[in-house]
């Protein structure tokens, strides 16, 4: 028998991001998720070797490869929109759940189990708030390139988005965001000047 999730995921390529705004360099859910997946191993490590967590550094990063997943038949809702009201939001979830199913429905019943939590997050896990951490910082890094770019469009999104990365309270957060994410402002020679 034939199973089309791979086929069906792969398609997150073709999902644009920040389609409310005027965008110098185009983004993907695909390589999104992969930023967010090395952002999230990242912190991941960060929180295990110097706090001590108990995080599965490889798990985190699986669920970051897969959180926008549902995109794939939900598309890229807006966040304005997306959070404009709870009553928006809450609907919007369940859609995403609807869609989640559907994605896990595309797999062989033997491989559903080790998918579902991939698909199907529990946003009440410590390894969920390291995901959502990373994908916050991946879209404060747009908002940095774009502004590096010349465009202006992104400075609100920047300002909203660092102060939501701070109120985190993490600290294997902010190690990252005060080592890694200042190179994102710099220049290819400046960045090799420093290597």
């Amino acid at each position: 028998m034939e199973h089309h999730f791979f086929a069906y995921i792969s398609r997150m390529k073709f999902i644009q991001r920040w389609g409310l705004m005027r965008n110098t360099i185009p983004e993907n859910d695909m390589e999104h998720a992969l930023q967010t997946a090395m952002f999230a191993h990242a912190i991941a490590v960060i929180g295990v070797e110097r706090y001590h967590r108990a995080y599965n550094p490889e798990h985190i990063m699986a669920l970051a490869l897969y959180h926008d997943g549902a995109e794939v038949i939900t598309g890229d809702l807006p966040t304005p929109i997306k959070h404009h009201n709870p009553a928006i939001k809450l609907e919007y979830n369940k859609l995403e759940e609807i869609a989640a199913d559907k994605l896990l429905s595309m797999l062989p019943n033997d491989l559903r189990p080790a998918y579902a939590p991939l698909i199907r997050h529990d946003e009440t896990t410590d390894e969920w708030a390291i995901v959502k951490a990373a994908d916050k910082i991946c879209a404060y890094i747009k908002c940095l390139e774009e502004r590096k770019a010349g465009n202006l469009e992104f400075e609100q999104a920047r300002k909203a988005t660092k102060k939501s990365i701070d109120r985190l309270g993490l600290p294997e957060v902010q190690d990252f965001m005060s080592e890694f994410v200042p190179g994102f402002s710099m220049t290819l020679d400046e960045i090799s000047e420093e290597a």
